[in-house]
């Protein structure tokens, strides 16, 4: 059995949205974040990622992990990238190319979307978008978000409206959860028809939807 450590409420979700699209059975171990208890050490505590068992398995302490056999994968991206070329199948690259455009377009959501769609989250979640402070973090997010989802929307536009190979595979699933974060502040969207409407499409198929209500059910 291949066993995923994690939580909903973490970037998991872009491996159980997977799952749930490819009809794929993990065993799930409910590893939380040590940031989220009062003491992670403390002998009664849940496990987390400073647990002992599971920094034996992931020294990064940080989740999700995979582990499928002797393979151990500690990050979200390659997690889905992988499972999706051992299932096989049209989410799967069907050829070295697609391959590679799915590698590439993981790196650049992580690397030029995330940092500030995450930031822009946080603000609206810990409750500082009235303020000066997080309005003044808002702008700077917005304006950080400009070139690359201008990449991302022209790239869409041209491309049949998906990441590659213009049908759904794990590229729309790894930038859909990365663009996800960046919905949060409307303003950074305004201007990229072609994704926004990518992303609505990508949210409307129901293993997100199913993904998205078991993390909601999920104690925060």
């Amino acid at each position: 059995m291949t066993t995923l450590y994690g939580v909903y409420r973490s970037r998991a979700t872009r491996i159980f949205w997977l799952a749930g699209e490819l009809d794929l059975k993990l065993d799930v171990v409910p590893v939380i974040q040590g940031y989220r208890l009062k003491d992670p050490t403390a002998a009664d505590a849940p496990i987390n990622t400073r647990s002992p068992e599971f920094l034996a398995i992931s020294p990064a302490g940080a989740i999700p992990v995979l582990k499928d056999g002797e393979l151990v994968l500690s990050e979200s991206l390659a997690i889905t990238l992988y499972l999706a070329k051992k299932a096989g199948g049209p989410l799967a690259p069907a050829n070295a190319a697609e391959d590679a455009m799915m590698t590439q377009w993981a790196l650049y959501g992580m690397t030029a979307i995330e940092p500030a769609a995450l930031k822009a989250m946080y603000v609206y979640a810990e409750g500082r978008a009235d303020g000066a402070a997080g309005k003044a973090e808002l702008a700077q997010c917005t304006a950080d978000l400009q070139r690359p989802l201008k990449a991302l929307d022209t790239h869409l536009a041209t491309h049949g409206g998906h990441m590659v190979g213009r049908r759904f595979t794990v590229a729309d699933i790894n930038m859909a959860e990365i663009v996800r974060y960046a919905n949060s502040h409307a303003p950074a969207m305004e201007g990229f028809d072609a994704v926004k409407g990518w992303l609505a499409s990508c949210q409307a198929r129901p293993a997100f939807k199913d993904m998205m209500a078991k993390r909601a059910a999920e104690p925060v």
